[in-house]
């Protein structure tokens, strides 16, 4: 990111921590086939243990991890590859899980329903679990990607066990950051938390629960092991977080700002992630405040944007029963290790300036 620029679009993406990119360099060096059966084979192999060893431990996490390209990979192996015969989803959860249910054939499906804060009925739950036959796969991302609303994961999965399901985590937005959910199934991507792109993982309580694929990963995901992310990835996990009680109290600081601003933010009486606040501006589109805090110098996010990277509606938002308009006016502001207040009052400066000039005209 250019020194100049605000960079405040961290669920996106965060850059690469020093410690994983090193991490990558040494991996690079010693690259080699970590499935050949040669010494050099034998060297990567060992450095691809202890990375995926080091990620456990990163994570408190007891179970396997199976490495894979990124959290999307990790979606669809456990939406593809449980042995669960209906799914049970969430209409918050990413466009990943979105895509995957809109295309599930004979699969059968159920949607659930969230309150206005964004928060998983549990009534409509208890009717999904109930409602079929088979073992249900349920699927809930801890923290939303766009309002940063916390899901209670934990009456979650008592319900789904209660119900002999299996209940599937995206962690995307909270591994490394918070402790990992009591789930069967969780997604982890490398990329928000400090690491590269291109690696993540699926992390299983029992192997049992998923059908096996062949190939690498003891059998669960063809393809080389990318050695040199596994590295990074774990570097990134054990780089220190000491700014995220800092991001807590610069999202506070900003909600405050914001509300005394005039504008609404998303979801403010919910247990919301830290590190992810959304914020509408009354009668200023989402596009148009993009394009004039991009101009600004401040890089934040509107919506879900697509593969191409055009804006739509919110899904998040109109599950949460916003309409249109005021669904279309709100933005995403999102932190990282490098967040200042100065990057908060500048901000919350520029916000103030569009709003103005919005009411002016």
């Amino acid at each position: 990111m250019a020194n100049h620029r605000i960079y405040l679009d961290h669920a996106a993406t965060t850059p690469v921590v020093d410690a994983a990119r090193h991490a990558f360099a040494r991996g690079m060096e010693q690259w080699a086939n970590p499935s050949s059966p040669h010494l050099d084979g034998r060297g990567a192999r060992s450095a691809l243990e202890d990375a995926r060893r080091r990620i456990a431990s990163a994570l408190g996490w007891d179970g396997e991890v199976i490495l894979t390209g990124g959290a999307s990979e990790a979606i669809a192996m456990a939406m593809l590859r449980s042995r669960a015969s209906r799914w049970i989803i969430s209409p918050v959860e990413h466009d990943a899980v979105l895509r995957l249910a809109d295309r599930a054939g004979e699969r059968p499906v159920s949607r659930l329903a969230v309150d206005l804060a964004g928060r998983l009925v549990m009534s409509s739950l208890d009717r999904a679990l109930d409602g079929g036959s088979g073992k249900p796969l349920v699927i809930v991302q801890a923290a939303n990607n766009e309002s940063g609303v916390l899901q209670d994961i934990s009456a979650i999965a008592a319900k789904v066990r209660e119900a002999g399901g299996l209940l599937f985590a995206d962690c995307a937005q909270t591994a490394g950051k918070l402790p990992l959910p009591d789930a069967d199934l969780i997604a982890v991507s490398a990329h928000k938390l400090g690491g590269p792109p291109g690696i993540g993982t699926l992390l299983v309580r029992d192997l049992a629960a998923l059908e096996p694929s062949g190939g690498q990963e003891k059998g669960y995901r063809p393809g080389t092991e990318n050695l040199p992310g596994a590295m990074a990835f774990a570097a990134a996990l054990e780089a220190p977080k000491v700014w995220l009680d800092r991001a807590r109290d610069l999202r506070h600081q900003l909600d405050k700002s914001i509300r005394a601003a005039g504008g609404e933010i998303v979801a403010a009486e919910a247990p919301r992630i830290p590190t992810i606040g959304g914020y509408r501006m009354p009668g200023v589109s989402a596009n148009a405040q993009l394009i004039q805090f991009d101009l600004s110098g401040i890089s934040v996010s509107a919506g879900s944007a697509c593969s191409s990277g055009t804006l739509k509606a919110s899904h998040v938002l109109t599950a949460m029963g916003w309409d249109d308009v005021a669904a279309g006016e709100v933005v995403r502001v999102s932190f990282g290790p490098g967040t200042s207040r100065a990057h908060v009052y500048r901000f919350v400066e520029i916000w103030q300036s569009i709003h103005a000039k919005a009411r002016a005209a």
